[in-house]
């Protein structure tokens, strides 16, 4: 996908960068947009690894701790580096404005935490990352949050969960692991005629593949430590989206500390310059590698969203410009075959991470989603047999290769 154009948002007020046109291509806003270069001219943006800001004087001090005035003061608040990585993120998403935040679990608590109270109720999708899963079930219960689970599959589960007290929607598509999809039209339209905040964890299509707001959805989160790093190299996260929303957060995330730190704002902001080269490779390699295995003697089935074999294909292809990075195989034999697999493959990584440039394997139902009950864990689709693949950048027929021998008799 090399000409998409995206629509600048209105600048946040205390997000100050250099203008970009009003009309831009992704690969464009995702390089160009930068802060605002100092004295020195320098052309790529320097690090600001600095705790504090000084004042003018006391009446700028005065000013910026009462919000009269925008600027750095403490970077747990901003810092020059975290503010590049929000705003580039709110460009490319289609946002008001966004909060950074250490990692992509702190986003997800942040932008749940800082909405609910004690006697809300959260509808959710059940298919969902196994962290995501804890926080709904052991974690909000502690102050009286309680979450239900829709099934993504059947879209008027959602309607019929749905209380006086429900105060959030979330959902994550596609799903991780099971690359399950919802319509984000249809569950936009549903969240805005209950005047109920959408948060939808973007995370797998990132915004080059899928943009949520546009569908109806309120806020986007993702863990940036997957494909906006991409290179394994820090952790990271972020909430993007309407201003009333992510002014709760701001707030949430400034007097609980789950700050970004600036290197790793400054090493986020520079790898979404190659967001898009490198999704196109992600994308590219993982269609081969789906269709390759697709009928193998020792695959169950194949589930990508751009196969036609899958359930909701039509879905991936209205709403996902491309089908991401990830592939699932279901191997016959259950949890033998699996360890099998994983303890033969050699190019190829095992690890729990994904979005990398190198291609990883994940037994989710033992290690991501292994405290999850089995009931649980069948209910989304997550067998024994179960492998997750992030494919990575590495040349297709390697990547093929590698899977292949470790699937060999």
């Amino acid at each position: 996908m090399t000409d998409r154009h995206v629509t600048n948002p209105a600048p946040s007020p205390s997000r100050v960068h250099e203008a970009a046109p009003g009309e831009s291509h992704f690969e464009t806003l995702a390089i160009r947009a930068q802060a605002p270069m100092s004295p020195e001219r320098e052309h790529s943006v320097p690090l600001f690894l600095t705790s504090s800001f000084q004042f003018d004087d006391a009446e700028h001090a005065r000013a910026l701790f009462s919000e009269e005035v925008s600027g750095n003061i403490y970077s747990r608040y901003a810092n020059p580096n975290t503010d590049e990585f929000v705003r580039k993120v709110c460009l490319l998403e289609g946002a008001d404005d966004g909060v950074a935040t250490a990692s992509g679990m702190s986003a997800v608590f942040t932008a749940l935490a800082s909405r609910v109270s004690t006697g809300d109720h959260i509808v959710s999708a059940r298919a969902i990352f196994g962290s995501t899963h804890q926080l709904f079930t052991r974690v909000l219960p502690k102050w009286g949050v309680t979450c239900d689970y829709a099934d993504m599959a059947v879209p008027e589960s959602w309607e019929r969960l749905i209380k006086p007290n429900t105060k959030l929607l979330y959902v994550e598509t596609p799903s991780n692991p099971g690359l399950e999809l919802i319509d984000l039209s249809w569950l936009g339209a549903l969240a805005r005629a209950h005047n109920i905040p959408l948060v939808v964890d973007n995370c797998f299509a990132t915004p080059y593949l899928q943009r949520p707001l546009a569908h109806g959805a309120s806020v986007v989160v993702h863990s940036a430590t997957k494909y906006m790093d991409g290179q394994g190299r820090a952790l990271g996260g972020v909430i993007v989206g309407d201003a009333e929303y992510i002014a709760d957060c701001r707030f949430f995330a400034r007097h609980t500390g789950p700050a970004m730190s600036a290197f790793n704002a400054w090493l986020l902001s520079k790898s979404l310059e190659t967001l898009a080269v490198r999704m196109d490779r992600h994308c590219r390699n993982a269609l081969a590698v789906a269709r390759h295995f697709e009928g193998h003697p020792a695959v169950e089935s194949v589930r990508y969203p751009f196969l036609a074999s899958h359930p909701q294909h039509a879905l991936a292809r209205r709403q996902m410009s491309q089908g991401g990075g990830i592939v699932v195989l279901v191997l016959k034999g259950g949890v033998n075959a699996g360890r099998r697999f994983l303890d033969r493959v050699h190019l190829v990584s095992h690890s729990a991470n994904l979005g990398d440039t190198r291609t990883i394997v994940t037994h989710p139902a033992s290690t991501t989603h292994s405290k999850l009950s089995p009931a649980e864990r069948d209910a989304v689709a997550i067998t024994d047999g179960l492998i997750r693949i992030s494919v990575g950048l590495e040349h297709e027929e390697d990547i093929i290769s590698d899977l292949e021998q470790a699937l060999a008799e």
